[in-house]
């Protein structure tokens, strides 16, 4: 059996994909994932997602310069999750410019931002 075969994607053809630091454990960012872009994770080493807002493989970093090698896939008990550890080359995983997507945190029934931003992300992507 391929291993693709037991990962449990849903009525469009997704899984959820948790991006987890190797070193850390802090959780980056979390995307989409279909069969091509799973199968070219594993293959290459490199994390590859599904663009839901262009409808097409998102190669991480491919435009940002902010890599992911993927040190690691796993497959949650459901087969419904699945998490890529990886190593993030600039440290900066959102395209907000910030190491991880989870930067704004619950404060007095307001969402704040406690993360920097470490790099401008017209810098990383243009206008």
């Amino acid at each position: 059996m391929n291993f693709l075969d037991e990962v449990k994607f849903d009525a469009d053809g997704l899984v959820t994909v948790i991006a987890q630091e190797a070193a850390s454990a802090r959780v980056l960012m979390v995307a989409w994932a279909n069969r091509d872009a799973l199968g070219e994770t594993a293959a290459s080493g490199q994390a590859v997602y599904w663009s839901r807002s262009r409808n097409q493989l998102w190669r991480k970093g491919e435009q940002s310069g902010q890599h992911q090698k993927v040190i690691e896939i796993r497959l949650d008990c459901d087969g419904d999750v699945v998490l890529y550890a990886v190593e993030q080359s600039g440290g900066i995983a959102c395209h907000t410019g910030r190491a991880s997507c989870f930067y704004r945190r619950l404060d007095g029934g307001q969402w704040e931002p406690v993360d920097p931003v470490l790099k401008d992300p017209e810098l990383m992507y243009g206008k």
